[in-house]
This record gives structure tokens, C-alpha cells and sequence, in this order.
């Protein structure tokens, strides 16, 4: 699979329609094989979004969630941005296999934080880290994101009480 050059892809459609690329994910087998792409607005619509927001021009936005932080992605965004997409993936034939799935959607509530612009942007948010090597016997933390530097990621695991585990464990 050629994920790098999907990606490449993928960035290349996402950018002419004012969106990012979060994610781009392939799994399944055989007939059920699905390519999954993660986009967001670019960060001049984000910024677009809070402005009309302050402004009380957008309704239904989600409660309790600083404007910033929202991908801000339409139904329709993610319609035009498959149909563009998968024109593109069916001319360049970078996609082993007649028969796959495309799905498009926003990363959501539940999105992987990756780049070091997404842990800048998401600081003081609440955050779930699961890590490959155990930290006081731990793999997985929840916290409040206070910093990303030379690729040292500073939760602050106080701000959220942890499971009995965790918490027997840090005492420790």
C-alpha cells in the first residue's frame, strides 16, 4: 500500500478545498477493505469560524468546547472532498484492489493528536496518553495537555482524577 503517496494525495485535494488532513487510515480485507481520511478546516477557516461565531452569524455549535479547537467540517465538505478524492485515487490507481470503501469525516472528540502543531493548539485541553513503555506501571494516562517541546509531552496527570491503578501506582 502506498499510504505516503495517498496521504501526498489527499493533501493536495484537502488543500484546494480550504481543509487538512488529520489522519488518513486503511484497514479490513478481501470486499470490506475501507480508506478512512480525517480532515478539519485549515487553520485561516478555523480562524474564519471563531470570528463568525463571536459575531453570533454560527448556530448549533457544540457547548463548553473553545471555537478553535472545532474542526469546523461540513456534511458537505466531506462530500465535495470524496467525490474530488476518489476521482483522483480512481485516475492515479494508487489503491491495490477493484473494490474499497472511502469514508470521509471530521477526527471528532475522540482525534489522535500527532504534530506538534495539533499539541500547541490543543494545550490545556483534556487529553488521553497512552504510552509504549509503562510510567509507573501505567500505559495510559488522562491529564490536561500543558506542553509539546523537543518532543517532550508535559501532561498534567492531577488535573483528572486517574484510575485506582494509576494513582496506587504514583504514590508509590
Amino acid at each position: 500500500m502506498q499510504m505516503d503517496e495517498i496521504r501526498r494525495l489527499a493533501e493536495r485535494v484537502a488543500a484546494s478545498h480550504h481543509l487538512e488532513v488529520v489522519d488518513v487510515e486503511f484497514g479490513g480485507g478481501g470486499k470490506s477493505r475501507t480508506l478512512r481520511v480525517f480532515v478539519e478546516k485549515d487553520a485561516e477557516e478555523r480562524k474564519r469560524l471563531a470570528e463568525r461565531a463571536a459575531k453570533g452569524e454560527v448556530e448549533e455549535l457544540p457547548r463548553g468546547v473553545p471555537v478553535e479547537l472545532l474542526s469546523g467540517v461540513t456534511h458537505e465538505d466531506c462530500a465535495v472532498f470524496a467525490t474530488d478524492f476518489g476521482t483522483l485515487l480512481d485516475v492515479e490507481d494508487v489503491v491495490p484492489g477493484a473494490e474499497y470503501t472511502l469514508e470521509v469525516s471530521s477526527p471528532g472528540l475522540e482525534r489522535k493528536l500527532t504534530r506538534a502543531e495539533e499539541f500547541e493548539r490543543f494545550r490545556g485541553s483534556l487529553v488521553k496518553v497512552k504510552t509504549f513503555s509503562p510510567v509507573h506501571e501505567s500505559r495510559v494516562w488522562t491529564g490536561r495537555l500543558m506542553g509539546f517541546a523537543e518532543g517532550r509531552l508535559t501532561v498534567d496527570a492531577s488535573a483528572v482524577k486517574q484510575p485506582r491503578s494509576a494513582s496506587k501506582k504514583m504514590a508509590k
